[in-house]
């Protein structure tokens, strides 16, 4: 988040106001966007003969990015969905799995973004309690 100050009217500044826990939620809406991406390109491969469902472990990788400093972007590890079944022509997607998946991970964002929303209001609030 970055706030602007006004030293006096003779320049703007800005300033970034993260905590530990606006980083670990960045990270979560990351993944949860990795996520999404991921589903809607398993989606697009429906028709694609021998396309395999890409994946990954949501909490896995989310406890891998925690591992990290708050700036450096870590690269989700997604593998080929195992125990799907194929059709003849190789193709493992299912649109009922991946609809299913899209609906979880625009649930995980959406949940992200309220904490992340709560997190800075609190910070804002601890912000202009002195004004008060």
């Amino acid at each position: 988040m970055a706030l602007r100050l006004l030293s006096f009217g003779l320049e703007e500044q800005t300033m970034q106001v993260t905590t530990a826990t606006s980083d670990a939620l960045q990270k979560y809406l990351d993944l949860a966007s990795d996520q999404m991406k991921l589903t809607a390109a398993n989606m697009a491969n429906v028709d694609t003969p021998g396309y395999k469902t890409q994946g990954f472990d949501f909490a896995q990788e989310f406890s891998r990015a925690l591992g990290t400093s708050a700036s450096s972007a870590v690269a989700v590890k997604a593998s080929d969905v195992e125990g799907l079944t194929a059709r003849p022509d190789g193709n493992n997607v299912s649109m009922d799995r991946e609809g299913m998946q899209l609906a979880k991970a625009q649930l995980e964002f959406r949940a992200g973004v309220s904490l992340l929303r709560s997190q800075y209001t609190r910070v804002m609030d601890a912000i202009h309690s002195d004004s008060k």
